[in-house]
């Protein structure tokens, strides 16, 4: 089917008679956490779906993506679906990449990050609940690593970055971002894992300034769930477009042609 775009503005990807896939745009939170949200993916998902919830249907989200990451997220669209899709879950069934921007160069192409993942507070204090760390009493991670691009951009903090695409064997909280952290090549944008965690107290208590822009250089975590598929499907989506902003000029184009395609397909 076509692309077609709603409000809250995100994209469908893939629409089947029992799920779809949509592209989530950064910043647009997944659902409502406390009264008062915006507007959220799941407000946007009634709305599109409000024929099927009207006929006996039932939204689930399989997958859920932080709101700074932007990216792909299933739906299922019955009961019968999700409890199907969790049960891939539960096995593991889930073929799914990122693409995201780090600061420096790695020294390998290719690499593997196997470290076990743990709530920072549950060992040491922290002001910050969710926030992880690789700890042995943690449970087994594992990511799989592969440099698409190492550039560079001048800026006031170094002027060496990588695109990398990053395949999870394991989905825990914020793996990705904490693994390439712990590899010495935290995402650009990240506040909670980059150059330090005062720049998520400072924006949750005052919000985005010229301070933190000039220390993180993006407005959220340069990560992107870009591919997601089961069985024998597979879909995949484009960067988005502050990544493409962030990249050298035509970037976006010689990755289509190492695989990363310029359409969601």
């Amino acid at each position: 089917m076509d692309l077609r775009l709603y409000t809250p503005d995100f994209t469908v990807v893939h629409e089947a008679d029992h799920f779809l896939l949509v592209d989530k745009p950064p910043h647009l939170l997944v659902h409502p956490s406390v009264p008062g949200n915006p507007p959220t993916l799941l407000d946007g998902l009634e709305d599109l779906l409000r024929f099927e919830l009207t006929t006996g249907g039932q939204i689930s989200l399989i997958n859920r993506l932080d709101r700074e990451t932007s990216g792909i997220v299933l739906v299922a669209k019955t009961k019968g679906a999700a409890r199907s899709l969790n049960k891939v879950m539960e096995h593991r069934g889930f073929r799914k990449h990122y693409h995201a921007i780090v600061w420096g160069w790695p020294e390998e192409d290719r690499f593997e990050i196997e470290a076990p993942i743990l709530r920072k507070g549950e060992v040491a204090e922290t002001p910050i609940w969710v926030k992880q760390l690789i700890h042995p009493d943690g449970k087994p991670a594992h990511t799989s690593v592969e440099v698409v691009r190492r550039f560079e951009k001048s800026t006031t903090n170094g002027n060496r970055f990588s695109l990398v695409r990053c395949r999870l064997h394991t989905g825990r909280m914020h793996q990705i971002r904490l693994h390439l952290q712990h590899a010495g090549h935290p995402l650009v944008g990240d506040k909670m894992y980059g150059p330090d965690e005062r720049c998520y107290l400072q924006f949750i208590d005052h919000g985005w300034s010229a301070e933190l822009a000039a220390q993180l250089l993006m407005n959220r975590q340069a990560l992107h769930a870009s591919g997601f598929g089961w069985e024998d499907k597979d879909w995949e989506c484009p960067l988005p477009a502050d990544f493409l902003a962030f990249l050298p000029r035509g970037a976006g184009t010689e990755m289509a042609d190492r695989g990363t395609p310029s359409a969601c397909s």
